[in-house]
């Protein structure tokens, strides 16, 4: 009988008895719930779309459909976890640029393959915690409060007609994010913010000397933020302006920003222009 919440994954692989193989590694994990099994392309793309598995373990060369088509069939919000498994070393690289979470080669040993699945489910339960952030904030802002809506990042709705007074700089822009960190969750406010960088499909946000890695992408994080209080100095660093200390120039060229915490971060040039208007 499988665990409440354990992760429901899917197997495919054009082999039977790699398919079996796979079987028996999960089955002394209470942890995961093998939903089902496929093994040619267009069948596990079916599979997946109706079943919505949480984790899935693709063969990359399959009868009809490879797994990176597999793949590319999927709307963003419908792929699950992808860790590919195949004879071909080939296909790393290409796997890691479709975002799969790891590569295994056939053969591997049982260590390999269970290293892979504690990191694959580090991810999902990252998941699944930051979308239930996501949509207990969405929630409360349904209700109309202005503290709960401050909380969803969003403003309070507009009291009075037209005569109302209009909304203050910086309204409508994140105001707080809700971080996973462990078994809790973090509310932290925007102006507790030192800096952010960029980790993939998160982001790394550090904020009086402690870090959170927060499931969201770098480009989304920065739509959200007042670009009056924060602006972005490189591709995978955002900081907040009142933290900033120093701008140092290093070489001929190249600017370093200097936060008051101490961290330094280097300034791409294209970005420069940014922040002319600090100085």
């Amino acid at each position: 009988m499988d665990s409440p919440g354990a992760l429901r994954a899917v197997i495919v692989d054009d082999e039977p008895l790699a398919r079996d193989g796979i079987r028996l590694l999960l089955a002394g994990d209470p942890e995961i719930a093998v939903a089902a099994e496929s093994g040619d392309g267009p069948d596990a793309l079916e599979v997946i779309r109706r079943l919505r598995p949480d984790l899935v373990f693709l063969d990359v060369q399959m009868p009809e459909m490879s797994g990176f088509e597999v793949m590319a069939s999927l709307p963003p919000d419908e792929l699950p976890a992808v860790i590919f498994v195949t004879a071909f070393d080939r296909y790393a690289l290409r796997a890691f640029e479709v975002h799969a979470l790891d590569y295994l080669l056939k053969p591997f040993d049982d260590d390999r393959f269970y290293d892979a699945l504690r990191r694959a489910k580090a991810h999902v339960r990252l998941s699944r915690m930051s979308d239930l952030s996501q949509r207990l904030l969405s929630l409360l802002q349904s209700y109309g409060d202005p503290a709960a809506a401050a909380a969803a990042g969003s403003p309070p709705p507009p009291r009075g007609g037209a005569g109302s007074e209009p909304p203050p700089a910086g309204a409508g822009y994140l105001r707080r994010l809700a971080i996973k960190d462990g078994c809790r969750v973090v509310f932290l406010g925007v102006d507790e913010i030192d800096w952010i960088e960029a980790a993939d499909y998160y982001v790394q946000v550090h904020a009086g000397g402690k870090s959170y890695l927060h499931r969201e992408t770098m480009n989304s994080v920065e739509g959200k933020l007042d670009p009056a209080r924060f602006v972005r100095i490189h591709r995978s660093a955002i900081v907040n302006r009142d933290r900033i200390k120093e701008l140092r120039t290093q070489g001929r060229r190249d600017t370093v920003v200097v936060l008051a915490g101490g961290a330094e971060l280097k300034v791409a040039r294209s970005h420069r222009e940014k922040l002319s208007a600090l100085r």
